[in-house]
């Protein structure tokens, strides 16, 4: 357990209960609101604010933190009922050491500020850290670039490839896992969250070296056809109506199209980016492939890729259990490789 309080600062107490819960496995917290009186509190550990940043209430509950005259100030840790760039920009220009997106759960908040409050000895391995947010860093140049002009440089996705297999020998699967989820753009971290899964999986089966950075270079850029996507699409709380996913479905395309027009691009990878969304029997899309059409790389892919997606939480709806998500998979015959899906349960399994 912390020394210290940890305060958490909501506009709405019944909503931000299950957090206080888990926050309160490593420290007594206290839920207050957004005009609490910073003066009166003593010892504080940590701050979490759970508020719509964007709104008057919630900058003077910052600002007003921010002039305290502690003498030591505690890490604030702020999550966003927004996730517009607008939201997070103005928690951290108003003082915050990280943003969350409200849909963050509730454990992996609590590991965020455990490593806000002491980095030396939080339960995250420091190189698995500082793999992740490089690797996040350069995901970050690599949207923003194919975003602006419609191709990328794919030299700083490579440095990231073998620090990140060797975080993963050392330091397993979930704690990759934690560190990456801690990231604040659900894009981002779910290339993150597959590219991690394929290194797993892909050591499972004993893939020499070579076969293992290509498989974790494709997992890290398949999704870089969103950088073209609407920023608003993409955040959408709710389902997509049908004119929806069909501009969401270009994604692939337009990745492959990125990455065809940009230096140092594989054959491996431009197949996974267009196709990672094939499915044996046909169905999938942009080309509807199946059967033998479909690549090996892709098939490892998909797996993972689905997955990822199983098991992350999102605005319109909650993460899945691991084994909810292999149930998933599992009905999926006919769809994914049936082969790859029992592999990769075995090497999921064998990493928890």
């Amino acid at each position: 357990m912390l020394g210290g309080l940890i305060v958490l600062v909501s506009d709405q107490p019944r909503r931000s209960a299950p957090l206080a819960d888990a926050l309160r496995g490593i420290s007594a917290c206290e839920i207050v609101t957004p005009d609490v009186d910073w003066s009166h509190l003593q010892a504080v550990a940590a701050i979490v604010t759970d508020l719509d940043h964007t709104r008057p209430a919630a900058m003077r509950c910052l600002l007003a933190l921010r002039l305290q005259s502690w003498a030591e100030k505690p890490p604030v840790l702020c999550v966003s009922q927004r996730v517009s760039a607008e939201a997070l920009q103005q928690a951290q220009v108003l003082g915050a050491s990280a943003c969350l997106p409200f849909y963050t759960e509730p454990h992996v908040i609590v590991t965020a500020l455990l490593n806000l409050i002491n980095p030396a000895k939080s339960s995250l391995n420091a190189t698995v850290r500082q793999c992740a947010e490089r690797a996040g860093t350069a995901l970050t140049d690599l949207f923003v670039r194919a975003e602006a002009v419609g191709r990328v440089d794919l030299h700083s996705i490579d440095r990231c490839i073998d620090p990140l297999l060797a975080a993963l020998q050392d330091s397993g699967l979930p704690r990759w896992l934690n560190a990456i989820r801690a990231h604040d753009n659900a894009t981002y971290q779910h290339s993150l969250v597959v590219a991690g899964l394929a290194a797993q999986f892909a050591a499972h089966i004993g893939f020499p070296k070579v076969q293992r950075q290509r498989l974790v270079r494709a997992a890290l850029v398949h999704d870089v056809g969103k950088a073209r996507i609407p920023r608003a699409l993409l955040l959408k709380r709710g389902s997509l109506d049908s004119g929806e996913a069909a501009l969401m479905r270009t994604h692939a395309v337009l990745g492959f199209e990125i990455l065809k027009a940009s230096q140092d691009s594989d054959p491996a990878m431009l197949d996974a980016v267009r196709h990672h969304h094939e499915m044996l029997d046909g169905s999938g899309y942009p080309d509807a492939l199946s059967g033998e059409a479909i690549s090996d790389v892709v098939r490892f892919l998909t797996v993972c890729d689905i997955y990822a997606a199983l098991t992350e939480r999102r605005s319109y709806k909650p993460a899945m259990t691991p084994d909810e998500a292999m149930s998933v998979l599992q009905g999926m015959n006919g769809k994914v490789e049936p082969r790859f899906v029992q592999a990769f349960g075995h090497a999921v399994t064998r990493a928890a």
